[in-house]
């Protein structure tokens, strides 16, 4: 007969009670049936486990099971518990990366609404652009990705999270603060324009000839919206990442033409399959990005 972890359970039971009875209601057994599995145990083992029928004083085989028998029983336990936790995604680690400027908006968002809902699950989030993002992904090293889908995107599931509009950040002392309504190409000719990764991926023509004149370019936004704020220039930013990083010293105009927008995906790689806890995540993540731009286009 192999011993089984019920039978432990039962007979740590009737020792840490002191009778059958009193177990028996424990376990939500009859004291027979209780009764009758110790027996089984004892002619497994050969020897008997209490020194009466009263079950109130264990042998030394008794004592020594007893030991061996709760240390295994909380063995368990813990491994149904984070088994069953990780399945219920309750437990478990999940690592995100994503551009900053959703990691600036919509990732606060979704961990002020549902963070109760991970209270035991190690989530890691890092910030970096999207080609570093999907570096990242290719190789396992986070599960989930949000970023701008470049030229090399094969091997990845994509879901569409949000697309926001380019637009114009210049000082409030700039001409270009004092109009109002969309921002056409044409009037950014003859103001400085401070290239940044973002604005020289848009793909118009107009866009491409004014970073091509582009003498001054930064690849980090704090360094990037200083010489702005200094009125040493403007510079172009999707409306999201202006959200997240524009001070409110500064001015955002939107751009003119429906065409000058960045898309950002959701993205994990198509051959790993997400944890419980990381399709929650992800779900949370969709559900708040769309509740966000439902809530900007009204």
């Amino acid at each position: 007969m192999a011993l089984k972890i019920e039978m432990l359970r039962g007979f740590a039971t009737v020792a840490r009670n002191g009778n059958l009875s009193d177990a028996a209601a424990s376990l939500g057994r009859t004291p027979s049936a209780v009764s009758m599995m110790l027996k089984q145990l004892e002619t497994h083992l050969g020897e008997p486990l209490f020194e009466t029928d009263r079950k109130n004083k264990l042998t030394a085989l008794g004592a020594f099971v007893l030991e061996q028998a709760e240390r295994e029983i909380q063995q368990f336990d813990n491994t149904v518990k984070a088994i069953e936790g990780f399945a219920n995604a309750t437990h478990g680690h999940v690592r995100i990366a994503t551009v900053p400027s959703v990691a600036g908006t919509v990732i606060p968002q979704v961990f002020s609404r549902y963070i109760n809902e991970f209270d035991n699950v190690d989530i890691e989030l890092r910030d970096m652009d999207s080609s570093s993002i999907l570096h990242e992904l290719s190789r396992d090293r986070i599960d989930i990705g949000i970023a701008t889908l470049g030229e090399n995107s094969v091997g990845f599931h994509s879901q569409l999270l949000l697309s926001d509009a380019f637009g114009v950040v210049c000082s409030p002392s700039h001409p270009l603060a004092k109009t109002t309504g969309p921002i056409q190409w044409a009037a950014l000719e003859g103001h400085r324009l401070i290239a940044n990764n973002l604005s020289a991926g848009i793909k118009v023509p107009a866009s491409q000839i004014l970073h091509a004149k582009a003498l001054l370019s930064a690849h980090n936004l704090t360094s990037l919206l200083a010489m702005v704020r200094a009125d040493i220039g403007v510079t172009i930013l999707p409306k999201m990442a202006a959200w997240a990083a524009t001070p409110p010293d500064l001015v955002f105009r939107p751009l003119a033409g429906e065409q000058i927008r960045r898309q950002i995906h959701l993205l994990r790689k198509a051959d790993s399959p997400l944890s419980p806890a990381a399709r929650l995540l992800e779900k949370h993540i969709l559900e708040t990005a769309a509740s966000m731009m439902k809530r900007d286009a009204a």
